[in-house]
């Protein structure tokens, strides 16, 4: 019988910790989505519908840019950086600096 109850609490315990970590994952989606969907409207905001554009074909090709283009727009307009509305030569202009901070150069020394 105490094998049985010990049994009964263990299993309720693992049930209790199952249900918590589902209940976790599900605040960190539901987060994720909000995050988002600000995310979107903030760049509908920001953007032409050519630069919205130019920033989806660049997330076609490499995602982490264009996660990090986006993060970098917010950025410059919750700081209020941002007059008006961008186009699309100012996404290219930001990108350029973007990139061009994160180039890498290879040397290759050749011994003699």
């Amino acid at each position: 019988m105490e094998e049985d109850r010990e049994l009964e609490e263990l299993r309720r315990r693992k049930l209790e910790e199952y249900q918590r970590r589902i209940a976790e994952a599900y605040e960190r989606e539901r987060e994720r989505k909000e995050f988002e969907e600000k995310k979107a409207a903030l760049l509908r905001r920001i953007l032409t519908p050519e630069a919205r554009s130019r920033l989806e074909n660049i997330r076609l090709v490499k995602p982490e840019l264009a996660e990090q283009l986006e993060l970098y727009l917010i950025q410059l307009a919750s700081a209020g950086r941002i007059k008006g509305i961008l186009t699309e030569e100012d996404i290219k202009k930001i990108l350029k600096s973007i990139t061009a901070t994160q180039e890498t150069k290879i040397r290759i020394l050749r011994k003699e």
